[in-house]
């Protein structure tokens, strides 16, 4: 009983958002098995291309709807004509349920609901600077 009490408090001492003044606290390694999940339609790494959906190399703190070469749904074009940017935090509520965070995206992916999940995407993904490297 005690176990799972320390165990719970740790887990409460975490940041609530999963980042740490704003660093990303996700673990890469994890993120990328969790990614295989996004692999059908996305791409990172060396020679990624876009595919159902953009190449995701240099995602993390990109302009949203940055990918010149992508056709993106109106509602992320939307976004970007606001100046929004896929900071983690916004990369995080996209992830969590693209659909609500986006309404009229053309992700059909469900999302991703652990928060520590996301945060490990997130952190996979930041592993990746744009041009593709």
């Amino acid at each position: 009983m005690l176990k799972k009490f320390l165990s719970v408090a740790c887990l409460m001492a975490l940041p609530a958002a999963g980042f740490a003044d704003g660093h990303i606290t996700g673990d890469a390694a994890a993120g990328e098995k969790v990614f295989r999940k996004c692999k059908a339609c996305h791409a990172v790494g060396e020679g990624a291309e876009n595919k159902i959906g953009p190449a995701l190399n240099g995602i993390v703190d990109a302009a949203v709807a940055g990918n010149p070469d992508f056709k993106y749904s109106d509602v992320l074009m939307a976004m970007a004509a606001e100046g929004k940017t896929w900071t983690p935090e916004e990369l995080s509520g996209f992830l969590e349920k693209p659909r609500n965070y986006a309404k009229g995206t053309k992700m059909a992916f469900a999302g991703l609901r652990k928060e520590e999940d996301r945060m490990n995407v997130i952190a996979y993904l930041a592993s990746f600077p744009a041009g593709g490297s």
